[in-house]
């Protein structure tokens, strides 16, 4: 026999278990806080990285060499939103995508239409250890340039260079381990003091010519700034921030109006390092060209940049025996 009191609590209804109508809702929007955090951190970076410092290790400039890989920063954490299912994630990621949107997204737009006042420009880094230097110079000159300049050029390779492009290119001038090759006549060459202060060997990096082209006379500047390097202690760069600064300093002495800088300055236009030469030249507007490691590239750190003049596209072209991709640049004169 079933007791009074059991067959009263058998027949209480049990409790409902069923959540409150629009907790799923709620949980959504709570779930995937972090992931939120993470991506107003990188949108932080993206828009605010000239205040990172660079007192300690000058993290600053490591960040902006490598700030267009945040984009795949955004890309993980949208993914990881996606799996948490996280309403807040999704939103706070809006922020990371309009900054790098507004700092890079220009440079996938199709370039301008070529025009009438138009030079196109090569810049490469031969490497010193190049083992084809004749199969780089037919290379280069099949991008058909009016201008290249070329960097580590020593004499066994310069000797190559020379005969390769003599038909092409009739007239070039070469200082130290750096020279251009030109269609068009080439006067007042001359070496550009950019040694850094405590290199004690010879050293000869820099060159300037003035190019008679049929737009009017140009400036064109070939230089290779000094290596990076990165330490335990952080990114070791004050020899290349030097030569950068003095490098600045001959540009704006330049009495010519029209100014073309091409050259392996051994970091990216959003380095402040560069700064020097970034906020008196005007740098490509279309493309990513990235030149460096040609095993990975992951950086464009081979530059064309120009004052009065516009550099409406830079490309990257196949590699060669370099550990340097070459990159050609559209760049309309003013």
């Amino acid at each position: 026999m079933v007791p009074p009191w059991a067959r009263r609590r058998a027949g209480r209804s049990a409790p409902s278990r069923e959540a409150p109508a629009g907790a799923g809702r709620r949980a959504v929007w709570r779930r995937g806080r972090v992931l939120a955090g993470l991506a107003v951190l990188t949108a932080g970076l993206l828009v605010f990285h000239r205040a990172v410092p660079n007192s300690a290790g000058r993290v600053g400039s490591l960040l902006e060499a490598f700030l267009p890989w945040l984009g795949l920063v955004v890309v993980v954490l949208f993914a990881l939103a996606l799996l948490r299912r996280s309403a807040v994630a999704l939103v706070a990621l809006l922020l990371p995508v309009a900054a790098w949107t507004y700092l890079f997204g220009g440079l996938l737009l199709p370039g301008a239409a070529p025009g009438a006042r138009q030079l196109v420009v090569v810049q490469h880094n031969v490497s010193d250890e190049n083992a084809d230097p004749a199969g780089t110079a037919r290379a280069l000159d099949g991008a058909g340039p009016d201008l290249i300049a070329l960097e580590e050029l020593v004499p066994l390779a310069l000797a190559v260079y020379e005969r390769t492009l003599a038909a092409a290119y009739p007239y070039h001038e070469v200082r130290g381990t750096v020279g251009l090759w030109s269609r068009h006549p080439l006067t007042g060459a001359r070496a550009l003091d950019i040694k850094p202060r405590g290199i004690t060997e010879p050293w000869n990096r820099g060159l300037r010519a003035e190019v008679h082209t049929p737009h009017g006379r140009v400036a064109a500047y070939v230089a290779h700034l000094p290596s990076l390097r990165v330490r335990a202690s952080g990114l070791a760069s004050a020899r290349r921030d030097e030569s950068a600064r003095l490098l600045g300093e001959a540009v704006t002495a330049e009495e010519l109006r029209t100014v073309i800088l091409l050259g392996d300055l051994n970091g990216t236009v959003e380095d402040r390092g560069l700064a020097p030469l970034t906020s008196r030249l005007n740098v490509a507007e279309r493309g990513f060209a990235l030149s460096f490691p040609a095993a990975f590239p992951l950086a464009r750190i081979d530059q064309v940049m120009a004052r009065a003049a516009t550099v409406t596209e830079i490309r990257a072209l196949p590699a060669t025996g370099s550990d340097h991709v070459p990159v050609a640049a559209r760049v309309e004169l003013g």
